[in-house]
C-alpha cells in the first residue's frame, strides 16, 4: 500500500507546473498573428513599391523623354527634359483654339505618396503600442500566472487529500472534509475570478483595438479615393505636350510653342497603382474578420478551464455581450498559448475525462487526479450505506 501511495505522490509531483519566477514571459505576443500580418503588408508593401520607384528612376535616368527640334544641342535637350519634368503640365488644344492645361503631378509625387501611405498605415500600430500594450502585457502576466497557480492549487489539494487518507484510520474523515469544502465553496479562486469579472466591465482595450482597425479601414478607403481620383485620371496618358516658353526662353521665336514628351516611367506607375489596389483590397476582409472576432467568445479556451474546481465564472456569468476587454484578453491568451502551460495539461485531462470508460462522476481536475492517485472521486458506496445504517 505504501508503494502505491509513493507512486501516487510521484505522479502528483510530476503534474505540478514549475514555478517561473524572475524575468519571465519575455516572449509575450502583444499582437495577434493576423494583426501582425496586416501591419507588415500595409506598411511594408508601399515601402517596397517606393524602393521600386526610386530604383527605376536611378537606373533609367530621366523619367521622361522629350522630342526636341533637331537643331537643339545636347545641353538644350537636357534642359528641356528637366524643365518639362519640373512643370509636368499637359497642354491640350480645344476646338475653340484655346489651350487647356492638365497637371500630371501624381507621376512626380509617386514615391512620396507611397511613403506617406506607409506612415499613415503605421499610425494605428503606434496607437496600439502606446495606448494598449502596457496594460495588455500586465493583464496577461497576471492572468497567466493565476491560471497556472490555480491548476497547481488543485494538484496540491489532491496531494493533501492523499496524506489525509494515509494518516487517518477513519475513512469518513476524508470525504466529510471534501464534501464540506465543496459545499462551502472553498475551492474558489477569488482573485482570478474577480480580476476577470473586472476586465469584463472594462472597455479600454477593446476600444483601442476597434480604433486601430477602424483607422486601417479609413486609411485604406482614403487610398482608394486617392488612386481613383488622381491616378486614374493620368493612368493611360503616356505622352503629353510641354511648353518651355518660360523665363528667358519666352521671347525666343525659333522655339516651338509645344514639345511632345513621353513618360518612360508609365509602366512603373501603372504597376504600382494596380498592385496597391489589389493588395489593400485583399487586406480589407482580413481587417473586417479581426473586428468580427470581438463578437463571439472563445468557447474552447473557456471550456478547458472549467476543469478547475469552482471555476464557473466563465460558463455561468459570461454570457452577455462579448465586446469588452476580457474578450480581447482571451484572444491574446490564445495567441500566447505556449506560455500558458496549464492549458496543455488541462486539455489532456479534459480529453481523458471524455474517453473514460468507467462511469465516474468526473467534473474537475481534482476529481480526475484523485482517481489517478488511487482514490475514488466520490464517497464510496459502502461508506454511504454505513452512514445510512447509522442514521436511519
Amino acid at each position: 500500500m505504501s508503494l502505491a501511495h509513493t507512486a501516487a505522490e510521484y505522479m502528483l509531483s510530476d503534474a505540478l507546473l514549475p514555478d517561473r519566477r524572475g524575468p519571465r514571459l519575455k516572449g509575450l505576443r502583444l499582437e495577434l498573428p493576423l494583426d501582425r500580418m496586416v501591419k507588415f503588408v500595409a506598411v511594408g508593401f508601399p515601402l517596397l513599391l517606393m524602393s521600386l520607384a526610386f530604383a527605376q528612376e536611378f537606373s533609367s535616368g530621366s523619367p521622361i523623354s522629350c522630342f526636341c527640334p533637331s537643331n537643339f544641342s545636347i545641353r538644350q535637350a537636357a534642359y528641356v527634359d528637366s524643365s518639362c519634368w519640373d512643370s509636368l503640365v499637359h497642354h491640350e488644344q480645344e476646338e475653340s483654339g484655346q489651350y487647356k492645361t492638365k497637371s500630371l503631378w501624381p507621376h512626380k509625387a509617386l514615391p512620396y505618396s507611397l511613403l506617406a501611405l506607409a506612415v499613415a498605415m503605421y499610425l494605428p500600430v503606434l496607437l496600439w503600442q502606446y495606448a494598449a500594450v502596457p496594460a495588455l502585457s500586465s493583464d496577461l502576466l497576471v492572468i497567466i500566472s493565476e491560471l497556472d497557480k490555480s491548476y497547481n492549487r488543485s494538484i496540491r489539494l489532491v496531494q493533501h487529500m492523499l496524506k489525509i487518507q494515509q494518516k487517518s484510520s477513519d475513512p469518513h474523515v476524508l470525504w466529510d472534509e471534501l464534501e464540506k469544502a465543496r459545499k462551502e465553496r472553498y475551492f474558489e479562486f477569488p482573485l482570478l475570478e474577480r480580476y476577470l469579472a473586472c476586465k469584463q466591465r472594462s472597455h479600454s482595450l477593446v476600444a483601442t483595438y476597434l480604433l486601430r482597425n477602424s483607422l486601417l479601414l479609413l486609411f485604406t478607403s482614403a487610398t482608394y479615393l486617392y488612386l481613383g481620383h488622381f491616378h486614374l485620371d493620368v493612368f493611360f496618358q503616356e505622352e503629353f505636350s510641354c511648353s518651355i516658353k518660360t523665363g528667358l526662353l519666352s521671347d525666343e521665336t525659333h522655339i516651338p510653342d509645344l514639345i511632345t514628351c513621353r513618360l518612360t516611367s508609365l509602366s512603373v506607375f501603372q504597376i504600382v497603382s494596380l498592385s496597391s489596389v489589389a493588395v489593400y483590397t485583399l487586406l480589407v476582409p482580413v481587417i473586417i474578420y479581426n473586428l468580427t472576432r470581438l463578437c463571439r467568445w472563445d468557447k474552447r479556451l473557456l471550456s478547458i478551464y472549467e476543469m478547475l474546481p469552482a471555476f464557473d465564472l466563465l460558463s455561468r456569468k459570461m454570457l452577455g455581450c462579448p465586446i469588452n476587454d476580457l474578450n480581447v484578453i482571451l484572444l491574446f491568451l490564445r495567441a500566447n498559448i505556449s506560455e500558458l502551460i496549464s492549458f496543455s495539461w488541462l486539455s489532456v485531462l479534459s480529453a481523458l475525462k471524455d474517453t473514460d470508460t468507467q462511469k465516474h462522476n468526473i467534473d474537475t481536475v481534482v476529481d480526475f487526479m484523485t482517481l489517478l492517485a488511487g482514490l475514488e472521486p466520490s464517497r464510496p458506496k459502502q461508506l454511504t450505506h454505513e452512514m445510512c445504517d447509522e442514521n436511519p
